[in-house]
């Protein structure tokens, strides 16, 4: 298989609970690995998929489901960090927007959107240097595509324009705004899509597997990992010539299994976000609000508004970021400050929370320094001999971050050997969706549905349509609307685990059919009808389903619990498991 070409729609390409079985097998088998990948966020669903890409024997590890950690609760947005500009960082926002253009253009085009934003103007003299700061950002945009215009450049607006495309923006302490553009995803299927496209190509993936010690020589260099199978309590032992440690917040954790000194010293930083419905802000645009720390954005999504993020130091388990009533009423007063209809908490649907590596990670006393590339928001340094972390970044440019990684892991001449080639690389869903988007009425018409039905499903699988509706063709339930949840189908329960990896009601609900973030009860009212569909197709027993549906609900009210605390370390008390 070419590795410029996209990976077909196919069997090769399926995260199952029988290609997870063979992959751990294959991985442990004597052959080895060039290249272990620890972590399945986008840090390591990206390294995965830049090494496959090369023709490397790879393998992916990570202890819970796809994206379980960071990447799925980010603020969901492919954007170039326009705050970035006002500190000169120009290398940084132009290697940003170049990427946000490859997301929107080549890779990722059915998950990845343009998304006008307003930047709302309280004062005249604003406009011109917000102007020059906006219009510096389109023009790296437009270097970063080779002069292909991705997204619309700057607008704008006066008191009329405003009220025209945002009227719950309150006028009365605006002179105007400027409307320009970013791009929005559902970040957790982007994940997911990568690990997809990287087995398509090759890569061995495994989720439920934690790595539980490092392989070394007898001259202490490490030659892969030790893993339990989460799923079976089975362990293996996995022999890679190369390992990366790309963890995350769990940076630390994951080397110090190889080393006493030396490494990534990460500090944890925790976002939340609160959701809330379409109809409680009306506006046709994002809102960007510039904050006392940093930024704010009020982001739409077919049914809903995400708003966020915080930025609070986090020393509490790593594994149970959760929002507290101090963190949501920091967002509503945001908010709120230039809504005319403020928001109030009746009006919230969804809350989450995640905890990022603070930017610019320093190195333990010990680290290689020699060894270390610090490249603006990220960092990769040599562990130990054989083993390569990477901390930092962010979900824009993650494939830069990725070939970053496998690069330092390479070294300089094998680098050359086996150069990166995901520039140009369509993830799965990808190839042929602007032919699939220009049918989508003749689908409409032909499936007696709406468009924005179609739209719904093109925009979350892209040139996978087609073979979703053949599912649909071979068992017509599948064709029904969820009955708490109508805008999603049974038919795409019933993918999440024969393609994308689902082996938990929590994976359904909390990274494929999202409705932990959109519904009041979390998707608890939808659980019932999710397990009906999982239930054959994982070969579940009553029991089983009893105990999944407990699982959730006990989470749920765990959370609820939490959220209604001052203090981060009130609020964890309330969990017993990761969430």
């Amino acid at each position: 298989m070419n590795a410029r070409t996209a990976p077909e729609a196919n069997v090769l390409t399926r995260l199952t609970r029988e290609q997870r079985a063979t992959a751990l097998e294959q991985m442990s088998g004597p052959e080895g690995l060039d290249v272990l990948v620890i972590g399945g966020g986008i840090t390591g669903a990206g390294i995965a998929l830049d090494a496959a890409s090369r023709g490397l024997r790879t393998g992916v590890v990570e202890m819970g489901d796809w994206a379980s950690g960071t990447s799925t609760w980010s603020s969901k947005l492919i954007h170039g960090g326009l705050r970035y500009l006002y500190q000169l960082d120009f290398a940084l926002v132009h290697e940003a927007l170049t990427e946000r253009g490859r997301l929107l253009e080549t890779t990722a085009p059915h998950l990845v959107k343009a998304q006008p934003f307003l930047w709302p103007l309280k004062h005249h003299y604003e406009r011109s240097y917000s102007a020059v700061g906006v219009g510096m950002y389109d023009a790296l945009a437009l270097a970063g595509a080779r002069g292909h215009r991705t997204v619309p450049i700057q607008k704008h607006l006066g008191r009329k324009g405003v009220r025209a495309l945002a009227p719950a923006l309150d006028p009365s302490g605006l002179v105007g705004a400027i409307r320009f553009y970013d791009a929005r995803v559902d970040d957790a299927r982007l994940v997911i899509d990568i690990i997809r496209t990287a087995v398509g190509l090759g890569a061995l993936a495994a989720s439920r597997t934690k790595v539980t010690g490092f392989l070394k020589s007898a001259h202490g260099a490490v030659t892969g990992a030790a893993v339990t199978d989460l799923a079976t309590g089975a362990t293996h032992e996995i022999r890679a010539r190369r390992t990366i440690n790309a963890t995350g917040v769990w940076t630390e954790a994951t080397q110090d299994l190889a080393t006493s000194t030396g490494g990534l010293k990460v500090l944890t930083s925790k976002g939340i976000h609160i959701v809330v419905p379409k109809e409680a802000i009306d506006a046709e645009t994002g809102i960007f609000l510039r904050t006392e720390k940093s930024v704010l954005f009020i982001i739409p999504w077919p049914r809903y508004w995400v708003i966020g993020t915080t930025d609070t130091p986090w020393t509490e388990d790593v594994s149970k970021p959760v929002a507290t009533a101090a963190d949501v009423d920091y967002l509503l007063a945001h908010a709120n400050e230039v809504l005319s209809r403020p928001l109030r908490r009746s009006d919230i649907i969804g809350v989450y929370a995640g905890l990022r590596p603070l930017l610019q990670p320093q190195l333990k006393p010990g680290a290689e320094a020699a060894s270390t590339k610090v490249s603006r928001e990220h960092t990769v340094t040599r562990v130990a001999p054989g083993l390569t972390a990477i901390a930092g970044g962010k979900l824009t440019t993650y494939r830069v971050m990725a070939a970053d990684a496998v690069d330092h892991a390479l070294g300089e001449a094998l680098a050359r050997a086996h150069p990166c080639v995901t520039a140009d690389l369509p993830l799965v869903g990808a190839a042929g969706y602007r032919a699939l988007a220009a049918r989508v009425g003749t689908i409409a018409r032909e499936r007696g549905w709406t468009l924005d039905r179609v739209t719904h499903l093109l925009d979350r699988y892209g040139n996978e349509l087609p073979a979703l509706l053949a599912s649909i063709d071979g068992d017509p339930s599948l064709a029904r609307p969820l009955g708490e949840a109508p805008a999603f189908l049974r038919a795409e329960v019933a993918w999440a685990v024969t393609h994308e990896g689902a082996a938990h009601l929590d994976d359904v609900l909390l990274r494929r059919v999202r409705l932990d973030i959109e519904r009041r009860d979390r998707g608890l009212g939808a659980a019932d009808e999710v397990l009906e569909v999982m239930a054959p197709l994982l070969e579940w027993s009553d029991d089983d389903v009893a105990a999944e549906r407990e699982a959730y609900a006990e989470r749920v009210a765990q959370i609820a619990a939490a959220e209604a605390e001052a203090t981060d370390a009130a609020a964890v008390a309330h969990l017993t498991r990761a969430v």
